[in-house]
């Protein structure tokens, strides 16, 4: 046998094996989960907020003290403080932005196979 041979018979080898590997795994099945975003704050549109620009000293005074917070991280530095209805960014001592937390029935999937 010569060297061209042996190339082509190790490439039809490994080309059997891979087809074969493909054929006898089966078929697969992926589901699609469906989580309908823009419904989640639609009942609670009237929850009152922090504004952007407001101050840390002034959220807390209005508001009480969050549930949970992160600590500064980035340049500029983002911080964030958990409510039970929202959640306040804040870049250095400003609001950045607030936004409502997903209900339970709102965070629940829709399964569609």
């Amino acid at each position: 046998m010569n060297m061209r041979s042996v190339k082509s018979q190790v490439t039809f080898c490994a080309a059997m094996a891979l087809t074969c590997a493909g054929l006898l795994a089966g078929p697969t099945y992926a589901e699609v989960i469906e989580v309908p975003v823009g419904q989640q704050g639609q009942a609670r549109q009237g929850v009152k907020r922090p504004q952007t620009g407001m101050k840390q000293s002034d959220v807390e005074a209005q508001y009480g003290l969050p549930q949970s917070w992160t600590p500064a991280v980035g340049n500029p530095p983002i911080s964030s403080w958990v409510y039970e209805d929202f959640v306040v960014y804040f870049e250095y001592d400003r609001v950045l932005h607030s936004v409502l937390r997903p209900t339970p029935e709102a965070a629940q999937a829709t399964v569609v196979e």
